[in-house]
Formats: C-alpha cells, structure tokens, sequence
C-alpha cells in the first residue's frame, strides 16, 4: 500500500471528470459532498436491465459500474461556481487487468486469489489523496502483488502526466 498527494489538482479534476483517463477502472463506492452528501454504490444491479441490456453491456461478468457509466452523475455534482467539501472514490481494477497484471509480473496468485485491487481518490481540505490497496480471498505474507500494484498505479500516473508527491 502506498500514498500519494496529487501536486496539481486542477490537472487531476481534469483527467477524472473530463477524460477517459480513468473509465476502465471499476467504481466500489464513492460520495461527494457539496450542499448535501451524496453517496452511491457501485455493485450492479443486472435485473434493472433486460437480457439483451444485459448481454450488451456484458453484466454477466461485471460486479461493478465503470466510471465511465457513473462519471457524468459525479460530474454534475461537481462541477459549478463552488468548490466541493470533499469527495471519496474507490476504483477497483478491472478482472481483465487484474489477469494482465497477474500474467506479467508472473505472479504466484491466480485471479481466484484476487478479491480485488483498489486505488482509493479522497479530497478533502483543498488535497487529492490516492492510495493503493490489496484486498487477497487469502491469507499471505506474500507481497510481491501489492508490490506490483503499487508500481503499477505510479506508472499509470507517470503515463497520464499526473504528478504526485510519496507520503
């Protein structure tokens, strides 16, 4: 697990409510607090949707909402003349990366070991927090893969031109 202070804020509101930088990443949870706090769960609900909905949006293999689908809700909430009190959003990285990631850092765990890899965005007193996280369906004192992911994430930040300081 590691942390990290975003250096530019503007540039990061930018790349996660006005780009495609983040969509692939599956959304946990989150909230955001302006007049009101709001928050939502990303868990799916596959019912609200027909079969051929279902099969479209490929919900049969899917826990989550992407940030894609919920990105404009959160964008609305946002964005206006007054900076938001805070919000908190937890990303999960995709089954389907999970398995790239596991494949090419030649892990010992299989995606059934997985429960999930998540990158937490909290911002709160004019700062953007990230921080890494490992959720295991076991017990290991084995962390080659939350060292993987915590490389991972830095590259992917380094990729997107997004700076940020170690905690």
């Amino acid at each position: 697990m590691i942390s990290f202070q975003m250096e530019d804020i503007k540039a990061f509101m930018n790349k996660l409510l006005l780009s495609q930088t983040f969509d692939a990443f599956h959304v946990v949870e989150g909230s955001v607090i302006t007049y009101s706090t709001f928050h939502f769960d990303g868990h799916l609900h596959p019912d609200y949707y027909t079969k051929e909905e279902q099969e479209a949006l490929g919900l049969e293999s899917r826990r989550f909402a992407r940030w894609l689908e919920l990105r404009p809700f959160c964008l609305e909430l946002i964005k206006g003349k007054r900076t938001p009190l805070g919000f908190r959003f937890t990303f999960q990285l995709s089954p389907e990366n999970t398995e790239k990631l596991l494949n090419q850092t030649a892990s010992p765990f299989s995606t059934g070991d997985v429960n999930g890899l998540a990158l937490n965005i909290r911002y709160e007193d004019g700062k953007v927090i990230c921080t890494t996280a490992v959720s295991l369906n076991l017990f290991t004192m084995d962390k080659s893969l939350e060292h993987a992911w915590d490389q991972m994430v830095q590259k992917f930040f380094l990729k997107q031109e997004l700076a940020f300081q170690l905690l």
